[in-house]
């Protein structure tokens, strides 16, 4: 049974609804259930600039390679492979994305 959500209505100047307010505890638990959300920055390099999932991520958030390599302890040509390839097995999107600080999914589009 789904549990009814606290939240308050503010309505604008014209008599309609224009926000919402909701306990931030709720707001994660809503959000997290919304899955692995992706920047439009992040899709725009991927899809305008041709980079890959992450490189995207990387360049979004302002990181050089050697950065994430040395978060993954890995030499920065290793990680420039690694960042290069268009389909990484698993257990690198894993273990990219943890060192980029988002969920492994983020990288799949």
């Amino acid at each position: 049974m789904n549990k009814p959500i606290d939240f308050q209505t503010i309505v604008g100047a014209d008599g309609l609804p224009a926000f919402v307010v909701l306990p931030y505890d709720e707001f994660v638990r809503h959000f997290e259930a919304v899955g692995d959300l992706i920047p439009d920055a992040v899709a725009q390099l991927v899809f305008n600039e041709q980079m890959t999932g992450a490189k995207a991520w990387r360049t979004h958030l302002g990181l050089t390679q050697q950065a994430v390599a040395d978060r993954l302890g890995i030499t920065q040509g290793a990680y420039a492979q690694l960042e290069a390839s268009p389909r990484p097995r698993r257990s690198s999107r894993e273990r990219i994305a943890k060192a980029l600080g988002i969920r492994p999914g983020q990288l799949n589009f």
